[in-house]
C-alpha cells in the first residue's frame, strides 16, 4: 500500500500497526465531537462562544507542538530553518478559517438538513485538487470508492439518527426546534459549493506544503498554528459582545477542545505520511462512531439509512484499499 493510498511503505509491523492505531483514535475523536458538544448544552444551547471553543483548540495545538519540540519527542533541524518556510502556512490557515467560517454562514441560507447532505460535495472537490495538484490519478475502483462515500455521508446526513419522540426526517437537532422546510438558495448553493472547494484546497495544498519541505512535523505544525491562533484571536476578538473566552466552560467542554487538539495533530500526520483520500475516509468512518455515541449518550435511535450508509463506507473502504 502506497503512501497516496494512505498506507506507510517500508515499515516494519510495529509501526504499521501504529499507524493503523492512529488512524483508529483519529475516527473515534471525529465521531466523538458532535456528542461531546451535546453534552456542553445548557438549556438546549452552548453555553460559550463557538470562536472561544476554536481558538483555545488552536492554542493548545500549538503549546502541544512546542512542548514536543523543547523535550525533544522531534528531532529540530541541524541548521535553523528559513523561517520564509513558515510563510506558506498563512495561506493554509486562512483556507481553513475560511472554510470553518463559511459553515456559519451557510446555516442563513439553507436548513441543515440540505446543508448535511450536500457538504457532502468536499468528497468529490478534495479528490479532484487530489489529482490536480499532486498529480495522482484515481483509478476506476478508487473513484467508484468516493462516490460510494458520498452517498454514504449524504444518507446518514438524510436520516442515519432519529429522536425516538420525533417521526420527521433529518438530524435530531433540528427536528427539537420545530419543522423547518428543505430550502435552499441561489446565493446559498453558491456559498456550499465555494465552502467545498476551499475544503478540498485547504486539504490537499496543507498536504502538499508539509510533503515538500523537508522540516519536522512538529515545526510544520508549529507555522500552521501560530497563523491559526493569530487569524482566530482576530476573529474573536472582532466578534462582537458575548461571553468571555473561558465563560460557559464545563469539563465536557474543556474534553472537545482537548480532543479537537489532539485530533488536529493526528491529522496533520495523516497529511504528512498519508493522504488527503486517508482524511476523506477517515472522516467518513467517524460517522459510525458518532452514531454509536449519539445512541448511548444522548438516547437516538439508529435507523435502516444509518446501517445503509455503514455497508457503504465499507464497500468503499474494500473497493479503495482493497486488491485490484
Amino acid at each position: 500500500m502506497s503512501v497516496e493510498d494512505g498506507g506507510v511503505p517500508g515499515l516494519g509491523h510495529p509501526r504499521q500497526a501504529r499507524w493503523t492505531l492512529m488512524l483508529l483514535l483519529s475516527t473515534a475523536m471525529y465521531g466523538a465531537h458532535a456528542p461531546l458538544l451535546a453534552l456542553c448544552h445548557v438549556d438546549g444551547r452552548v453555553p460559550f462562544r463557538p470562536s472561544s471553543a476554536v481558538l483555545l483548540t488552536e492554542l493548545t495545538k500549538l503549546l502541544l507542538c512546542a512542548f514536543s519540540l523543547l523535550v525533544g519527542w522531534q528531532a529540530w533541524p541541524q541548521q535553523t530553518p528559513p523561517w520564509r518556510q513558515a510563510a506558506p502556512f498563512a495561506l493554509s490557515a486562512l483556507l481553513y478559517g475560511a472554510s470553518n467560517n463559511l459553515v456559519i454562514y451557510l446555516q442563513r441560507y439553507m436548513d441543515p438538513s440540505t446543508y448535511q447532505v450536500l457538504s457532502n460535495l468536499k468528497i468529490g472537490s478534495t479528490a479532484l485538487f487530489y489529482c490536480l495538484c499532486l498529480r495522482h490519478r484515481l483509478s476506476v475502483r478508487q473513484g467508484l470508492a468516493l462516490l460510494l462515500l458520498m452517498a454514504a455521508g449524504a444518507c446518514y446526513a438524510a436520516g442515519g439518527l432519529q429522536d425516538p419522540g420525533n417521526t420527521l426526517p433529518g438530524p435530531p437537532s433540528a427536528a427539537a426546534a420545530g419543522p423547518m422546510p428543505l430550502h435552499i438558495s441561489p446565493l446559498g448553493l453558491l456559498l456550499l459549493i465555494l465552502y467545498c472547494l476551499i475544503s478540498g484546497l485547504s486539504s490537499v495544498y496543507t498536504e502538499l506544503l508539509m510533503k515538500r519541505q523537508r522540516l519536522p512535523l512538529a515545526l510544520q505544525n508549529l507555522f500552521l498554528y501560530t497563523f491559526g491562533v493569530l487569524l482566530n484571536l482576530g476573529l474573536h476578538a472582532g466578534g462582537g459582545p458575548g461571553p468571555g473566552l473561558l465563560e460557559g466552560f464545563s469539563g465536557w467542554a474543556a474534553l472537545v477542545v482537548l480532543s479537537q487538539a489532539l485530533n488536529g495533530l493526528l491529522m496533520s500526520a495523516v497529511m504528512k505520511h498519508g493522504s488527503s483520500i486517508t482524511r476523506l475516509f477517515v472522516v467518513s468512518c467517524s460517522l459510525v462512531v458518532n452514531a454509536v455515541l449519539s445512541a448511548a449518550l444522548l438516547q437516538l435511535q439508529l435507523t435502516a439509512a444509518f446501517f445503509l450508509a455503514t455497508l457503504l463506507i465499507g464497500l468503499a473502504v474494500r473497493l479503495y484499499y482493497g486488491s485490484r
